[in-house]
């Protein structure tokens, strides 16, 4: 998909995994991107297995295969870098928490991040019609900076299998949060009504870490890396990249 590419920011010894969200590209990911490399991190934004190519790949996708991208995107930067932080918008964050789980990493940045999925009417339609429709239509955007909506990559429908998998994966991230034990942001939308802020409390409150925060912004709607309270987030992230970065892991 032109302008859902990886992307790759040589910089110094702390290096930054981006990890993009469900039917998404690395294109929400670039400008955060951009941010942390004049800071002077190394970055990776990886492409999530199934996404930025063909919606009809996302069918056969599996939860596992998402997080294989996250490990071997690790992998790559870890040849660069002494210690990676890793940041994740919505299934993005969900991931960057499950490898935490397993994975030694200096920090963990979540954004948008869900512990359950809500009773939303398309993903709730998407769950009935599994067995008969393979795609069911996202709706209209609904970004308060309307660029957002112009320059965004992404599918424009939910691949029904791939629902199931993405419940399948925060199954499994619920299990996995007592061990999560490193330093942790969580970032969240006031207004976000698709991944409401109270998935962020969950998270806070079962996480094993014991360097844990949560930021609130305000208008922008689920993918803040995109919206008008952006540069918020940017510095928000960015700033605990500094903090936790000098750290060995």
């Amino acid at each position: 998909m032109q302008g859902g590419e990886p992307f790759y920011f040589p910089g110094n010894r702390t290096g930054c995994l981006l990890v993009h969200g469900f039917t998404a590209t690395p294109q929400e990911m670039h400008a955060l991107g951009e941010h942390l490399a004049r800071e002077g991190f190394g970055v990776l934004g990886v492409r999530l297995f199934g996404h930025a190519t063909d919606i009809r790949d996302m069918l056969r996708a599996r939860w596992t295969d998402w997080l294989a991208s996250v490990e071997g995107g690790y992998n790559l930067l870890r040849g660069s870098t002494d210690r990676v932080i890793i940041m994740g918008l919505s299934l993005g964050g969900a991931l960057a928490l499950l490898f935490a789980a397993y994975t030694p990493v200096a920090g963990v940045v979540a954004m948008s991040t869900p512990y359950a999925l809500r009773a939303d009417p398309r993903l709730r339609l998407a769950r009935l019609l599994g067995g008969i429709v393979r795609f069911v239509p996202k709706g209209p955007p609904d970004y308060r900076d309307p660029q957002a909506a112009i320059d965004r990559r992404d599918y424009k429908a939910y691949p029904v299998p791939a629902v199931k998998q993405l419940e399948a994966a925060l199954a499994e991230l619920r299990t996995a949060l007592p061990r999560v034990t490193a330093p942790l942001l969580l970032i969240h939308s006031e207004e976000d009504d698709f991944v409401t802020p109270d998935n962020a409390v969950s998270i806070y409150q079962r996480v094993g870490s014991s360097d844990k925060a949560r930021v609130l912004v305000k208008n922008s709607n689920h993918v803040i890396t995109l919206d008008a309270a952006r540069h918020q987030v940017f510095e928000a992230a960015a700033a605990f990249a500094i903090r936790v970065g000098a750290a060995p892991t």
